[in-house]
């Protein structure tokens, strides 16, 4: 059973408009990013409870904290980062997440080698984090960090060959690396995917749009998942844009736009969801 869920700061800033346009369409979970303009990490203990009172009252989940940890150059100092991934931990925790998305640090264009066994020893040490608290690291591939290729993604997941990090499939982030995400990624990830996200991008200028009118062979991923019975969370982050045939729309339309577009690809699959 296919679980949808969805980063709600693209909805709105507001935590009660962001739950308002989930229950619309019958999504009982978020990816918790932002609420009231902060980023997850900043906000206050007392924020964090009030979140998490809202969500109870609601009934509605977390299904991942979706951090930043990892989007920093890896020739930054990454001591106080190692704080804020403890922080990002403690919250999975609180709100009974089992997973935490991160990145693989920015890397200098065509020094990829050259950082490799840094980005190694950085990624170990937020697994440990993560192991000793029975919490699961995501890694998201993106362009412009070290695991933005199918390949390079798979050589983090073998260097550090733990169930603590496994991957957050994106296809949209393949196509702006000129990726195929199904048929040239996913073979080598398969074995590693945990957590999907749905984004969908044109291969020509990386523009992102609705599930199934990209270049992310969104047919093909949903065939290949229900193929080997892919039973896990699926996570929108619509990131689309008010403009073109969108023009006037809000962010909280442009959400349900993404909302209808992969419940649509599921029926045609007949893929089951809630």
């Amino acid at each position: 059973m296919i679980t949808l869920t969805g980063f709600a700061d693209e909805i709105s800033a507001d935590l009660e408009e962001q739950l308002d346009v989930l229950e619309s369409e019958d999504i009982r979970y978020l990816e918790l990013r932002g609420v009231w303009g902060k980023n997850v990490l900043s906000l206050t203990e007392e924020e964090t409870a009030k979140i998490k009172e809202r969500l109870t009252r609601r009934g509605f989940g977390v299904s991942s904290i979706g951090s930043p940890l990892g989007k920093i150059k890896i020739t930054d100092d990454f001591d106080s980062h190692f704080s804020d991934a403890e922080h990002a931990i403690r919250l999975a925790a609180f709100f009974q997440a089992k997973f935490v998305r991160i990145f693989s640090f920015y890397i200098p264009d065509g020094e990829h080698d050259r950082f490799r066994e840094e980005v190694f020893s950085r990624l170990k040490r937020l697994v440990q984090l993560a192991n000793d608290a029975g919490i699961v690291l995501l890694h998201e591939n993106e362009s412009h960090i070290y695991g933005d290729t199918g390949e390079r993604c798979r050589d983090i997941l073998e260097a550090v060959s733990s169930p603590g990090l496994r991957a957050a499939f994106d296809p949209a982030n393949f196509v702006q690396c000129k990726v195929k995400p199904v048929s040239e990624a996913y073979p080598l990830l398969a074995e590693y995917i945990s957590y999907i996200h749905i984004k969908d991008a044109l291969m020509d200028n990386g523009t992102v749009v609705p599930a199934g009118e990209g270049d992310g062979q969104m047919h093909l991923l949903l065939q290949e998942l229900k193929r080997t019975g892919y039973s896990g969370f699926m996570s929108l982050e619509p990131h689309l844009q008010a403009t073109g045939r969108y023009a006037g729309f809000s962010k909280p339309e442009l959400f349900v736009v993404a909302a209808k577009a992969i419940k649509r690809l599921l029926a045609e699959q007949e893929m089951k969801w809630n």
